[in-house]
């Protein structure tokens, strides 16, 4: 009987549990937040107060800067990294069309989860704090946050690609991401364009759209086997 049968991982490892619990929190919040007619709880409307009576203008200029790496080139230009260090770590043989798809599928793949999220926000319909309370340009609804969602599958993509070609910096990968995806979540509280709800619905929905594609691109996403040492040739008989 073979023993590595029963010591098998599950296909997909861990993920395909993690989509569904994603999926059933971030389904139970937007639940929770359309019983309420999407208005706000009191700590989401305090957590904005707070944030509008403590805004320096070099935290504000911070806050603005840091907001950005959410939305525009910078999420894209870390998937098409997740798809660099993918295609140079991939072991299996590859043509053109291969190669192409190694590059570019974390970014094909941000795109899908843009639609997937645009679908959902607009058919929850969240309204945003009032303006009164903004410090930077907003548009569309509130729930998810966009540039949560954004920031969180970026640079998750890319510390999955790193993790899955570099296990010995799976550690930093994620906590980079992390530190990353909680900075952009944060500002869009503190600069009082969301509520902290939208917030946490966009990580959840990111890390259900996360999880799934860590099942859809694996097969892209195999590193390279170590490279064995040539074995050592036998002494010929009788040599010295």
């Amino acid at each position: 009987m073979d023993r590595s049968a029963g010591n098998a991982r599950p296909l997909g490892g861990p993920w395909p549990l993690v989509a569904a619990l994603a999926a059933a929190l971030f389904t139970a919040l937007a639940v929770l937040l359309a019983t309420r007619g999407w208005a706000p709880f009191p700590f989401e409307r305090a957590a904005v107060d707070w944030s509008v009576a403590h805004r320096p203008y070099p935290a504000r200029s911070a806050a603005v800067a840091l907001t950005r790496l959410g939305s525009g080139p910078v999420p894209y230009l870390l998937a098409l990294t997740a798809g660099a260090v993918t295609f140079r770590a991939a072991a299996v043989p590859r043509g053109r069309r291969r190669a192409a798809l190694q590059l570019t599928a974390p970014v094909l793949w941000l795109i899908a989860g843009q639609l997937v999220r645009l679908g959902v926000m607009h058919a929850c319909a969240r309204p945003r704090p009032p303006q009164t309370d903004w410090a930077t340009d907003a548009s569309g609804f509130s729930f998810p946050s966009g540039h949560s969602f954004t920031s969180a599958l970026s640079a998750g993509l890319l510390a999955l690609a790193v993790a899955r070609a570099h296990p010995a910096a799976a550690r930093e990968a994620t906590a980079g991401a992390v530190l990353f995806t909680v900075a952009i979540g944060l500002s869009r509280v503190y600069l009082g364009v969301h509520w902290p709800l939208d917030v946490l619905g966009g990580w959840l929905l990111a890390l259900w759209w996360l999880a799934v594609g860590a099942v859809v691109l694996r097969p892209l996403q195999r590193a390279a086997p170590p490279v064995a040492a040539p074995p050592m040739a036998a002494p010929e008989p009788g040599g010295r």
